[in-house]
């Protein structure tokens, strides 16, 4: 047994090691981040609020939440069991995931740019900065995953 995840381990590039272990800790630090937010009441729900602006960046939160729930957990826990086991649904996952720590920073960091600074943005930029860099190395290590042109 022992021989047999050593052989695994050796094969594994170094590269897709550390995107598992990003992913598992942008999976944790997700689900940590959006449970303080909800269960501390960081950010009032947008029906406690009368101000239409407060209501709708409440609003933005609590969607940003429900679509991290929702779509990046999975596709996080997915992308780091997939590219730790080498499968093509792992590849597919981990590529996905790092589009969407782009996209959504790309809207935090505007949004911060013109207002203030926050955890979330400073927290995430670099799982955004990570993503830049795995794009092509994914596709560059494609058949590693048994995934060809």
């Amino acid at each position: 047994m022992t021989e047999q995840f050593e052989q695994s381990h050796r094969k594994r590039p170094r590269g897709i090691t550390f995107l598992c272990i990003v992913n598992g800790v942008g999976f944790v630090l997700t689900l940590l981040f959006w449970a303080t937010v909800f269960f501390r009441r960081l950010v009032p729900l947008p029906g406690d609020l009368t101000l239409i602006s407060d209501r709708t960046n409440a609003a933005v939160t609590y969607g940003f939440m429900i679509a991290d729930i929702v779509y990046s957990l999975p596709l996080l826990l997915t992308a780091t069991i997939g590219l730790w086991r080498h499968t093509p649904w792992g590849w597919m996952a981990g590529q996905i995931v790092n589009m969407l720590w782009i996209y959504s920073m790309t809207v935090i960091l505007f949004r911060d740019a013109n207002s203030t600074i926050t955890p979330g943005g400073v927290l995430f930029t670099p799982f955004a900065l990570i993503a830049i860099w795995a794009i092509p190395y994914l596709w560059v290590k494609r058949k590693v995953f048994a995934i060809t042109e």
